[in-house]
Formats: C-alpha cells, sequence, structure tokens
C-alpha cells in the first residue's frame, strides 16, 4: 500500500484532534470556571527548602492550602545542562537550559517524588502546572546530535544561542517533526505526571504556528491550563488561558519613580487594556524569578507602595495574580539565579494580607476576571486610583493612596453614593460613600457596596 506523505497525515491528524478539542471544551466549559476566581502561587524549588527537593517542598502544601493557593507553578524541573553553563561547573545552572524534555532534575528528586506530589495536591484540591521551555535547549540536549535540524543556524551553519543565553541552542520550529516532538515531550508529562498544564517560556518567540500545531493536540487529551510569557493578543487565537501583564507591570515601576504621574498611568492602563478580547485572563504580578533576581525585589522597586499595588494585582480586570515564593514572607532579598539561595521562612508577616485576599477573591464574584471595571473620579485624581469591579448584583470598589501622604478625598462619581462596609478593615463599620474619607500613606480599602 502506498504511504501517504507525513505532512499529509499530520495535517489530517491535527484536524481531527481539533475538531475532538472543540467539542472537549463546549462540553467542559461548565467545570472550566473554577480559573475565574483562581490565582497562581510560583515555587522555586532550588531556594524553597533548604533541602531543595520535591519531598521537602511537599510539608508546605497545608500551609499553602490553607492560605487560599489554587494554582501551583513549579519553575523547570527537568535536568539542567551541564555544558556551557553561564557561570562556573560547580554552580546549578539556569533552570531554562532544558538537557532533556523527559526526565526530573536529580537536584530536586526522583520521577516519582514528582509524581506523589502532584498526586498528593490533587487530593488536596490544587491545579499542578510546570514550566516548559519550547524556544530553546541546553547546549548538550541530546537533539543537538541526534536531531540537529530541529536548530537554528546562522550562515555559516553554526547553531544560533538567543540574546546573551549562551548556555542554550535556539529551537527552529519551520522544521515538523520539531513541533511534533516537542508536543510529545509535553504529552509526556501530562501522561505520566498528572499536571494540569503548563507555563511556556517566552511563547512569543516560539512563534504562533507550534501553538497552532501542539494547543489542540493537548487539549483533545485534557482541559489543561496555560499560561503564556508573553504579551501578544495573538497567544488567545492560539488557545492561551492567559498572558504576562509585564506593561502594567512596567508602568507601576515608573509611577513608582516619579517617571510618570497617576493620571498618565491611568491613561496608559486603560490603552493597554483595550488592546484585547474581553473573556481573557491577564497574570498581574509584584513579583516573579526573573524579576525578583535581576530587576529587584518588590519592595526595591515600588518602596512603600509594594503592598498595596499587591492588592492592586489581585484586584484589577481579567486579573489572574501571581504571587511569587517568599511574598508571604516579606522577603526582601534578591535570590540568586544559578546557586542555592533558601528563602527565609521565620516570619510569615504577610501570609494573612494575601490569604485574606485570595479568600476575598473567591468570595466575591466581582473579583473575578470576567467582571466587568471601571475607573471612578475622586477629587483627588493625582493621588487616589479608585475602580469599580461588578458582576451581576455584586460590586466592589477598590481605593488605593498611591501617595507617602494621608489623603482626604471624596467620591465624585454620582454612582458611589450608598453605603459599603471596607472588607479589609473592621466588617461592622459601614462606609457612607458621599462622605469624605480619609487613607493614610499607601493605605486601601476594598469596599463591598450595601
Amino acid at each position: 500500500m502506498k504511504k501517504r506523505p507525513f505532512y499529509v497525515v499530520a495535517a489530517t491528524t491535527i484536524m481531527l484532534l481539533q475538531i475532538a478539542c472543540k467539542e472537549k471544551k463546549e462540553a467542559g466549559s461548565a467545570s472550566s470556571n473554577w480559573r475565574l476566581q483562581s490565582n497562581i502561587y510560583e515555587v522555586n524549588v532550588r531556594q524553597y527548602t533548604p533541602e531543595g527537593t520535591f519531598s521537602a517542598f511537599e510539608k508546605h502544601l497545608p500551609r499553602l492550602k490553607e492560605m487560599g493557593v489554587d494554582i501551583i507553578w513549579f519553575m523547570p524541573i527537568t535536568p539542567i545542562g551541564i555544558k556551557g553553563r553561564k557561570m562556573t561547573a560547580a554552580d546549578l545552572g539556569s533552570y531554562y537550559a532544558v538537557r532533556n524534555y523527559k526526565a526530573v532534575n536529580p537536584e530536586f528528586g526522583t520521577l516519582e517524588d514528582f509524581q506523589n506530589l502532584v498526586k498528593k495536591a490533587h487530593r488536596m484540591g490544587f491545579k499542578v502546572i510546570t514550566d516548559w521551555v519550547a524556544n530553546h535547549s541546553a547546549i548538550d540536549n541530546e537533539w543537538v546530535s541526534s536531531h540537529p535540524q530541529f536548530y537554528v543556524k546562522d550562515s555559516a551553519g553554526h547553531f544560533v544561542s538567543p540574546h546573551d543565553w549562551t548556555d542554550v541552542y535556539k529551537l527552529d520550529y519551520t522544521n515538523r517533526e520539531l513541533q511534533d516532538s516537542m508536543t510529545a515531550a509535553m504529552r509526556w508529562w501530562i501522561d505520566n505526571t498528572g499536571i494540569d498544564g503548563f507555563r511556556c517560556d517566552v511563547a512569543e518567540e516560539v512563534g504562533k504556528e507550534f501553538w497552532d500545531h501542539s494547543i489542540p493536540a493537548l487539549r483533545a487529551v485534557k482541559d489543561i491550563y496555560l499560561l503564556a510569557e508573553g504579551e501578544a493578543p495573538w497567544l488567545y487565537e492560539s488557545g492561551f488561558d492567559a498572558t504576562y501583564q509585564w506593561h502594567c507591570m512596567h508602568l507601576l515601576e515608573d509611577l513608582c519613580k516619579k517617571k510618570i504621574d497617576l493620571s498618565t498611568f491611568k491613561s496608559r492602563l486603560v490603552e493597554n487594556i483595550n488592546k484585547y478580547p474581553r473573556n481573557v485572563q491577564r497574570m498581574y504580578f509584584t513579583s516573579n524569578h526573573d524579576e525578583n533576581s535581576w530587576s529587584g525585589t518588590e519592595y526595591e522597586k515600588y518602596g512603600d507602595a509594594a503592598i498595596p499595588l499587591a492588592l492592586f494585582s489581585q484586584t484589577m480586570y481579567q486579573s489572574i495574580p501571581l504571587i511569587y515564593s517568599g511574598q508571604e514572607a516579606g522577603n526582601k532579598k534578591r535570590l540568586r539565579f544559578f546557586t542555592k539561595d533558601t528563602i527565609d521562612w521565620n516570619n510569615l508577616e504577610k501570609a494573612g494580607f494575601y490569604s485574606k485576599l485570595l479568600t476575598l477573591r473567591k468570595s466575591h464574584p466581582a473579583l473575578s476576571s470576567d467582571a466587568s471595571w471601571r475607573l471612578l473620579k475622586t477629587d483627588k485624581e493625582e493621588s487616589i486610583l479608585a475602580y469599580e469591579k461588578r458582576k451581576e448584583k455584586n460590586r466592589i470598589i477598590i481605593v488605593l493612596n498611591l501617595s507617602s501622604d494621608s489623603v482626604r478625598y471624596t467620591f465624585t462619581d454620582l454612582s458611589c453614593r450608598d453605603h459599603a462596609i471596607d472588607l479589609m478593615g473592621d466588617w461592622n463599620i459601614p462606609i457612607k460613600m458621599k462622605h469624605p474619607d480619609e487613607l493614610p500613606p499607601f493605605g486601601f480599602r476594598i469596599l463591598k457596596m450595601e
């Protein structure tokens, strides 16, 4: 029998998987509602405990459950390249230099250890996603020798390292065999560990063609959650659930460093929001592994505004908020990236703050990512950021004083004339919205309208 060309077989397979994926998503749309009031917690296994292992991290699951965490995102857990490490050979290397796409980094434990961790997390109600590095591999990944055609070459035929990442080689997604191999590796993790999705590293640079190819195939297997490290609107067309909100993060840093005023921040924020479809999620954050290690802690970047801006990230339009390892402990140090640098858990000074925010998010539909949003006017526009979230009959107003002075303000928006309860303060004291209110420096309120 005459064999059909590979590209014909592949096209037919993808078409059938797309149909199956569409049917699966339509049938499971109700089960996907958990996403709307969810949150993400990023785990840096290496730095989380003195042991730096899955088994040691597992002991923190009850604490994270009590805090209200939903989705646990593990930074890459695959073996790290040895050849060409950017630091010395004695150091532990970059998590993002993948030496083997179907194995576990022995620094963290065994495959069985991770499988047990996922099972326990699932029993406790968590979703688990892992970092996936599709854009490049370590320079000693087995594919370099066995499938050199998988890689981008320069005019002289040499492998290419993207940016200044000299410990990795760029993969070439014009190669359909690579697309199939990478998709198969991602499916291997779903099949063998039961994870619920991926955070996809530098997703835009990988390119739309691959995600259009791989996501339907993976979603035909499981209704996975997909977070893209990127901001391009086309990522949603390819099937991602959420993208990064870098634009807002940079605006906030500029605001805190007085490079822009609050009025400019508001206008640019609205401008950015309008670029995206309505029913999507943007991941808001004040810290993550890159920001903490390379740009500075949230306290370095935002100063005294760090806490109100954490509240902002939890309550914004389309937000699925991120908490990075150690933020609940008020971590004020940059965690080293290539070497061991354990988080100090002796004082969980911010755990109660985050727990309250996560609880409120689950308790109030207006704080879900699909709730409507609009800015509100006050007579102190140069200092006060106020906005309303609304879903059905549930209405929440967030007020932030982003100045270093106490501010006495009054709402000028005519819709703000009801009584409210401050959910972050004393639940028993109603606030009369039409009367002046005062917030201390960098103070805030979450007001439930009565």
